[in-house]
């Protein structure tokens, strides 16, 4: 069975919850323990779970690679935030990534942004292309999808924001376009979480998240989870899911589920503090240029007004820096608040040269196609006071432009 057919909306595995976002992130998959009335639920550990009789599990489990009570929790509330029927939760992104892939029948092409983050990069170029699936890039997908279809064009993958530039595709012009030859759209919402945007309700069939940054938050559960409304797709992903044993495990089902818990509330404070960064950076004679969802300068800013929660433009930022590499290099030194590390979407905040670091394994001639110079800088801006944050990126910047006077820093 292949996601070579478009979704259908039946048989739900969750009941579609239509409560408030805050509402449902505190309350969705969260059920008082039965036996000991405890309001979070235990970490089930257990590997296989006791038969009354042959073939008679006592309850609804019988092996954890298959299911687990904290998994569920977890899926059941993911599915309400991304207002999905069914959700699957994987041992990493990039297991989500290779799961959905592994679907695919060999000789299946698929069609993506350019700017996509690079370990997918890496699985599309690497890996998929040595199972017989063919990915083709573009950096205009809402004007080349059409003209790129194929007879055996199976999927289109989105990422939006895009990963690191930031810019932004219409979900539903290119899920028009995608249906009309019964293409199944996927989207990679890790860089807004549920809360700034939900994919499919503008279109998209699945929609996948890296756990470990947004929806979990707090930089210590290495997780993956895919989100979709068909039934027919559940039954492929759960059978490659339980064969592959691409799972994650109890412990870091709980962490994750305990962390979506405040999402909300995380979400919006990093909204409001990149807003104010990102505004600091236009005005710095320093920046080159910066891109960043909830500006008005942002070349797509009609697509963050049409798919975004109140416009919101989310709490990644990059921006290129005046002297280069070097001074690239050195912003990311002289942050005191800012820690230079990979990742993002936790409470702290983190900095990161892309063209070194999270996309380094993507020829260069691709990434400056993509506008990933050695120059860029990327930040995923944390929940630290405001104030604090911007003085700390302002700090950096001065530090920076004196080296480059001084001589210190060599453009």
């Amino acid at each position: 069975m292949t996601i070579a057919t478009l979704p259908i909306e039946d048989a739900p595995r969750f009941q579609k919850d239509t409560r408030g976002f805050a509402t449902r992130a505190v309350q969705a998959g969260a059920p008082h323990d039965p036996v000991t009335g405890a309001v979070i639920a235990p970490i089930s550990l257990s590997t296989t779970f006791a038969q009354t009789s042959v073939g008679n599990p006592v309850g609804l489990y019988e092996y954890v690679r298959s299911s687990n009570p904290n998994r569920d929790h977890f899926e059941h509330a993911v599915a309400a935030l991304e207002n999905a029927s069914y959700a699957l939760a994987f041992s990493s992104g990039s297991a989500t990534t290779a799961t959905i892939l592994q679907s695919l029948a060999t000789g299946s092409h698929v069609i993506s942004i350019s700017d996509v983050y690079g370990g997918t990069h890496r699985y599309f170029t690497k890996v998929a292309a040595a199972h017989g699936i063919r990915v083709t890039f573009t950096g205009a997908i809402e004007v080349d999808a059409r003209a790129m279809i194929e007879e055996n064009t199976k999927l289109i993958w989105i990422e939006t924001p895009s990963n690191p530039t930031l810019s932004l595709v219409d979900i539903q012009s290119v899920a028009d376009v995608a249906h009309e030859h019964g293409i199944m759209v996927v989207v990679d919402n890790t860089f807004l979480s549920p809360y700034v945007q939900n994919p499919l309700d503008h279109g998209a069939d699945i929609v996948i998240h890296s756990v470990t940054k947004y929806i979990n938050g707090h930089s210590d559960v290495l997780m993956g989870v895919a989100a979709y409304n068909s039934s027919e797709l559940n039954d492929t992903l759960t059978f490659l899911q339980n064969a592959i044993g691409a799972v994650p495990s109890p412990f870091d089902c709980w962490l994750a589920h305990r962390g979506l818990k405040t999402l909300h509330l995380r979400a919006k404070a990093a909204n409001e503090n990149a807003m104010a960064i990102a505004q600091f950076l236009e005005s710095s004679p320093h920046v080159i240029s910066v891109n960043y969802p909830g500006l008005s300068s942002h070349p797509q800013r009609k697509v963050a007004i049409k798919q975004h929660r109140k416009a919101m433009g989310g709490g990644m930022i990059s921006f290129r820096i005046r002297g280069g590499f070097q001074a690239a290099r050195r912003f990311c030194e002289e942050t005191k608040l800012f820690t230079l590390a990979e990742s993002l979407g936790g409470v702290e905040s983190l900095c990161e040269v892309p063209a070194s670091m999270t996309h380094a394994g993507i020829p260069i001639a691709a990434r400056e196609e993509s506008g990933v110079f050695d120059d860029l800088i990327r930040l995923s801006v944390g929940i630290e006071d405001v104030d604090d944050l911007v003085d700390d990126v302002a700090g950096a910047i001065s530090r920076v432009a004196d080296s480059l006077v001084s001589g210190e820093v060599t453009v």
